[in-house]
């Protein structure tokens, strides 16, 4: 029987041909489908999906064309969105080439801007985010955002979206989001039969898979093999590595250089509260209502600090803390995303004092220059576990 070493050394993801790019050529050339690009889990895709589109997302992780985006955008601005329009403007991307229409939210003042410069690249739609969600006022203009998409959509692609149809997206996508928190909840197991790079590799494996139906059923056989072999003793993990909770600013080559500081040095991150971590997958879309209000409801919830009180994220960190049995907390935050950056102080009193466990708030960007004072840093941190 193979090993979870062996399993994950042999998934290698770049041959599948229903994944990633060669997936997303083969749809628009081939099967002539529609290609809808998106920048963050704000966007309702089960609309995309309802208009006969394929949604695909554009937000770049790492920072091969940032000095591409410098020649027009500042130094001093967030690497993610460097990234994005670096990729954007030199045609690298994909994902973008193939994108019929771009659809953006107003997270923050940077992706705001850089929205206006894409559009002479290709349409964009931008959805005018509220920053708040407490008060049905926020709900109900968020709900006209959806029905002003849901019309853009269908004048765009010459379709109808019914509310059958929308109704089938929803329940699709919500079994996307039930077989993949079936996947990260085995890192509650003591020990977590995963590290938190194989975790990251599932979860890029399932976003970057556009027929949601193979993606479900490959992530399905994952867990049944990781479970089987967890379960025949194969546990690779040391009961007592101390166990880290990621959270903070969407996943990118940042991020993961940070998860593998944190595996050379004795630790393992058993959770991602991060954007394609749990955060938009924890709560699903009401089957049993209209669907633009369930849709309006729970977008309109993602518990994201460009939201102001931003309580949904310690609500659910609350329930992450507890289940995860977490032992450490690193709060990773890009450089120049202020929302996330100011929001460290709030979190640090939260972990320190309420949850009374360590914490650590690391500021960095997609470059590896940075390593060695990470290397030392991160080291000191899970120092404090044992």
């Amino acid at each position: 029987m193979t090993s979870l070493n062996d399993y994950f050394a042999q998934l290698h993801i770049e041959d599948l041909n229903d994944y990633g790019p060669i997936a997303i050529k083969n749809l628009k050339e081939n099967e002539q489908k529609n290609i809808v690009g998106i920048y963050c889990v704000f966007t309702p895709t089960e609309l995309i999906s309802a208009a006969n589109a394929i949604p695909v997302s554009l937000c770049s992780k790492n920072g091969s064309t940032i000095p591409d985006a410098e020649k027009y955008l500042p130094r001093n601005l967030c690497p993610l969105i460097k990234s994005s329009y670096g990729y954007a403007i030199t045609d690298k991307c994909p994902y973008f080439h193939f994108s019929d229409l771009i659809v953006g939210e107003i997270t923050c003042d940077g992706k705001k801007k850089m929205y206006e410069y894409l559009n002479e690249l290709k349409p964009v739609h931008v959805m005018q985010l509220p920053q708040m969600n407490s008060h049905e006022i926020y709900f109900e203009f968020w709900k006209q955002e959806m029905i002003r998409l849901k019309k853009r959509l269908e004048k765009e692609f010459n379709v109808q979206i019914n509310n059958q149809k929308l109704a089938a997206e929803i329940k699709l996508k919500n079994s996307e989001r039930l077989v993949l928190k079936e996947l990260y909840q085995l890192q509650k197991l003591t020990p977590p039969p995963l590290f938190g790079s194989e975790v990251l590799r599932l979860l890029n494996l399932s976003q970057f898979t556009f027929d949601k139906q193979v993606a479900n059923n490959r992530t399905r056989k994952a867990i049944d093999k990781i479970k089987q072999l967890y379960q025949n003793g194969d546990k690779r993990i040391s009961d007592s590595a101390p166990r880290i909770l990621i959270t903070g600013c969407p996943m990118g080559n940042s991020t993961e250089k940070i998860v593998k500081l944190v595996e050379k040095n004795g630790g393992v991150v058993v959770c991602f509260e991060n954007c394609t971590g749990i955060k938009d997958k924890e709560d699903l879309v009401l089957e049993n209502c209209d669907p633009i209000e369930a849709l309006t409801q729970k977008y309109l919830n993602i518990p994201c600090s460009c939201m102001s009180p931003n309580d949904n994220r310690f609500e659910l960190l609350i329930k992450i803390i507890t289940e995860y049995q977490i032992d450490g907390v690193i709060d990773m935050v890009l450089q120049a995303c202020h929302t996330y950056n100011v929001e460290t102080l709030r979190m640090k009193e939260f972990v320190n004092i309420d949850k009374e466990i360590p914490y650590m708030s690391l500021e960095t960007d997609y470059s590896s220059a940075d390593i060695e004072q990470l290397k030392t840093r991160i080291s000191a941190f899970l120092e404090m576990m044992y």
